[in-house]
């Protein structure tokens, strides 16, 4: 008997791919929510209508010895966004403490020209200013579809820039764009307050006990109303009958005066 040969190892085989772990915060749901107020603002040409809305903050943060988290985002009632669209991460290294912003496709936020952009952004600044104010920020890509336009571009590049980020393009073409600042509290966690308003649950409760009220002083006037439209109905019914008779009576007595006449 022969010894069968050692099986031989392919030394030329191509290197397997690194699938980079995910963190386990990547997936973390909204565990606080707020209220937010959108007020009505005139009609845009691009953006069309933009009426009063209410819609809901849902928010997240982990406070870790490598890596703390906050992640925001924006729920519409009976309406449905793609996952990469009204969402806000910050994400802090603490071994090089530094501050990142995402996520990666961009802070894409519905509906738009509502000024949500700048107050997620200044959410988020708030956080980082209370734990991390003394972090570097980096430096974020801008996707190029988010200045479709100048008209789109000069809107993006005026958000980043009111919130103390710096934008920086890459190319003559400003096709390619990043935005960043020195350090955290470099940045501004302000927003337009008339646009956006956060409704604490005391006062959704005290809208909600107005609106009811309101609803029920105006069944109550709608009642007298509908009530005194029956009362007008009848007396019209009344004097309708009425003005039928003397026209009877009338036409009655001419036939009759003509009849006198002609005997």
């Amino acid at each position: 008997m022969t010894d069968s040969p050692a099986p031989q190892t392919n030394t030329d085989a191509a290197p397997q791919a690194v699938v980079e772990p995910v963190h386990p915060w990547a997936e973390l749901a909204p565990e606080h929510f707020s209220l937010l107020r959108l007020a009505a603002l005139p009609t845009d040409r691009h953006t069309g209508t933009r009426p009063l809305r209410f819609i809901q903050l849902g928010r997240v943060e982990r406070l870790g010895k490598q890596h703390s988290l906050l992640r925001l985002t924006l729920q519409l009632p009976g309406q449905r966004v793609r996952k990469e669209q009204n969402s806000l991460e910050v994400w802090a290294d603490h071994q090089q403490r530094l501050l990142r912003f995402g996520p990666d496709t961009g802070l894409l936020v519905q509906p738009e020209n509502r000024g949500l952009g700048r107050f997620m952004l200044a959410q988020g600044i708030s956080w980082a200013h209370q734990h991390f104010a003394h972090y570097q920020v980096a430096n974020t890509p801008l996707a190029s579809k988010d200045a479709f336009s100048d008209e789109a571009r000069a809107r993006r590049d005026h958000c980043l820039q009111a919130q103390g980020f710096v934008v920086e393009y890459l190319d003559p073409l400003k096709l390619q764009a990043q935005c960043g600042a020195p350090r955290v509290d470099s940045l501004h966690d302000d927003w337009h307050t008339e646009k956006v308003q956060i409704i604490e649950l005391l006062d959704a409760a005290n809208m909600l006990q107005q609106a009811d009220q309101s609803l029920h002083e105006n069944e109550v006037k709608v009642r007298k109303l509908e009530a005194r439209i029956d009362v007008l109905k009848r007396e019209d019914s009344g004097l309708r009958f009425t003005i039928t008779c003397l026209v009877a009576f009338c036409m009655f007595q001419a036939g009759l005066l003509i009849w006198m006449a002609t005997r």
